[in-house]
């Protein structure tokens, strides 16, 4: 919009989609008889380290990057020449302290899981329960039949092929496999992660998603940011101390999702207030937990891109659901 020009730097593992992107933008600049250079695409090996070399470059004066908070953060320390927009994908966070649709909560926090193998920008990695149980509309849960429910409904959700096929993708390196065997060894396994059959290909790696029950002390262990299908059920004093993690862990780690599960307006409010500190989108419940494309979310929204033009205004969103609407959504979940 403004002719700056731009050089896209895509991850190794996402080359072809941004090549055909930039293709397209250069085609259409040349279709407008402007010059195709206006975008262009750099790419390398990943031990060239390419995207550190462009981002520290005196001529880049913008720097605009979603992925990993260790990279943010390093964005931020050392690309003092440039302004930096930097999207987190960090502690995706749910926090539980009633529902009145406790089969809902249950399909879509499994959905939420499962999705591309837990390597979707929204997928939860912490799951935050007070240890004592909670309220629900088939009377109290404590956390251990919490966890064996959401590990019931993991399996339901993928015991048939067609369905996986559609949900859960490859795993994409040895580092998420690697992620999946250290993270069990740091608590009481909820679900395991267990190879899956993808109809037509045998040779592609595809798992469940790993779900691990922590107490709140382990902080230094649900506060890193885990790749793939990895998620932590923590069990908290309190929704009050719920909440106080949230805040604190989000605040410094990040976050680009949260959703909330409560019968109490109070609550509903207080996590809202705590979203809006922190900086993140909130799901207040809603079955589908939290929405594969994060830019579905708010596309719609006038301002959502603000920041390119001002570093001043952010725009967040809260959305929330019936609990009728909820259950039925995750019954046709299921039922698929």
């Amino acid at each position: 919009m403004t002719g700056n020009p731009v050089v896209v730097a895509p991850h190794p593992r996402s080359v072809l989609p941004l090549a055909i992107t930039v293709r397209i933008a250069r085609e259409v600049l040349a279709e407008a008889g402007q010059d195709p250079d206006v975008v262009t695409l750099a790419v390398a090996e990943p031990g060239e380290r390419l995207h550190q070399r462009l981002a520290t470059d005196p001529a880049v004066r913008i720097v605009d990057f979603t992925g990993s908070g260790r990279f943010a953060d390093w964005l931020r320390q050392h690309a003092c020449q440039a302004a930096v927009f930097a999207t987190r994908t960090g502690l995706n966070t749910v926090i539980v302290d009633s529902t009145d649709d406790y089969r809902g909560l249950l399909g879509g926090l499994a959905l939420a899981l499962c999705r591309c193998s837990g390597t979707a920008r929204t997928t939860p990695q912490n799951i935050l329960v007070p240890a004592s149980g909670f309220d629900t509309d088939e009377g109290a849960k404590s956390l251990r039949e919490f966890g064996a429910d959401l590990a019931e409904a993991v399996d339901r959700l993928l015991a048939h092929p067609a369905r996986v096929a559609r949900l859960v993708g490859a795993l994409p390196g040895d580092e998420v496999r690697a992620a999946l065997e250290e993270a069990g060894r740091y608590g009481s396994v909820v679900h395991a992660s267990q190879p899956l059959s993808l109809p037509g290909r045998p040779v592609v790696d595809v798992r469940s998603p790993l779900v691990v029950r922590l107490g709140a002390r382990h902080e230094r262990v649900y506060t890193r940011e885990w790749p793939g299908p990895v998620a932590f059920l923590v069990g908290t004093e309190s929704t009050a101390h719920s909440l106080d993690l949230f805040r604190r862990t989000v605040g410094r780690h990040g976050a680009l999702f949260a959703a909330v599960h409560s019968t109490d307006p109070l609550v509903l409010a207080a996590v809202e207030t705590a979203a809006l500190d922190a900086g993140v989108h909130l799901v207040e419940n809603v079955a589908d937990d939290l929405p594969a494309d994060p830019s579905s979310a708010i596309a719609d929204l006038p301002g959502a891109g603000a920041h390119f033009v001002t570093g001043r205004f952010r725009v967040l969103r809260s959305r929330h659901a019936s609990a009728p609407a909820a259950r039925e959504s995750a019954d046709a979940l299921l039922d698929v």
